[in-house]
């Protein structure tokens, strides 16, 4: 719903904003928002110090591998950045990956229509409570400070997904991508990839700070119910 009133409705004096002033207030709205996620990313990533260096530990002594995963991901406009996670996925996962998708038609077919895999091999039983309680997303607070981030909008996706929006895509990706966000309040997993977009889309339309602050509240309970996490 538009923040500004439906001009039927109005007295004769009252004009609506012209389309600039409904820009200027986007962009003081997103100053704001960048404020608070440069901010509260700062003080989150002091405060969970502790609990990051505990969980990178614990990834480290899994197998050895590394603790921390980065993979190129598209975001505002279009713009391509690595966003950070706690590695959940033994360290040949990408050739894992293949080898079910090649022999498994039933799981590839599940990866074709959403990209999740209900039942994934390539998962380590430390990744798994991770995901499952979203611990494995804190280090994307650094993509946060950094800007190419914001603690609510449409999750960053990788390249290959871009041709999935279609027409859809500039408008979904004209706010930053998120931390958290309508997709993540609604089910995550547990909806269509077509349903997420339209989720992305919507925020993209409806976007303002109270938006952000009620997915914030939202995104509390969803996560502690485990809601669509796999």
């Amino acid at each position: 719903m538009s923040r500004f009133p439906d001009s039927q409705n109005l007295p004769a004096s009252f004009s609506l904003p012209t389309r600039a002033l409904r820009g200027e207030y986007k962009l003081t709205g997103l100053s704001v928002k960048r404020a608070f996620d440069l901010a509260a990313g700062v003080a989150l990533l002091f405060l969970l110090a502790p609990l990051m260096l505990l969980i990178a530990g614990l990834i480290r002594a899994g197998d050895g591998g590394p603790a921390f995963f980065r993979q190129a991901r598209v975001g505002r406009s279009g713009k391509s950045f690595r966003c950070w996670k706690f590695r959940t996925m033994a360290s040949d996962a990408d050739e894992a990956l293949q080898r079910l998708l090649a022999s498994d038609p039933a799981a590839a077919q599940e990866w074709a229509e959403s990209q999740k895999l209900t039942r994934d091999p390539r998962i380590t039983p430390v990744g798994a409570f991770l995901r499952r309680s979203s611990l494995d997303e804190l280090p994307q607070l650094f993509n946060i400070v950094s800007g190419d981030m914001s603690f609510v909008g449409p999750r960053p996706i990788v390249a290959a997904e871009r041709e999935r929006y279609g027409e859809a895509f500039n408008h979904c990706f004209s706010v930053p991508p998120g931390l958290t966000g309508l997709w993540q309040i609604s089910g995550r997993s547990d909806c269509s990839y077509a349903t997420r977009i339209s989720l992305d889309s919507q925020y993209a339309s409806d976007w303002h700070l109270l938006l952000d602050a009620k997915i914030l509240v939202k995104t509390v309970p969803a996560v502690l119910m485990q809601k669509g996490s796999r």
